[in-house]
């Protein structure tokens, strides 16, 4: 099924180490799109490379945050 989808910007403002041990450790993302309250993000800082290698990112990388949705489950705009 085709997907629609929309790229996003942002910025890594800080990586939170655990407080717990088996806590994660967390990225906070600021999205330069997004509305004032809703801009940072955080998220388990955890990706994978190209060779499923596991990494993490630094503080000051720009990343790219992409949403998908599946077609039926969106709606055409007006033009």
């Amino acid at each position: 099924m085709k997907k629609k989808r929309k790229r996003l910007h942002g910025i890594v403002k800080k990586v939170i180490k655990p407080v717990a041990l088996d806590d994660p450790e967390k990225a906070e993302i600021s999205i330069k799109e997004a509305d004032d309250l809703y801009r940072e993000i955080r998220i388990e800082n955890i990706l994978t490379d190209e060779n499923d290698e596991k990494v993490s990112l630094k503080p000051g990388a720009d990343v790219d945050i992409v949403l998908e949705a599946d077609t039926d489950a969106t709606t055409k705009k007006p033009d």
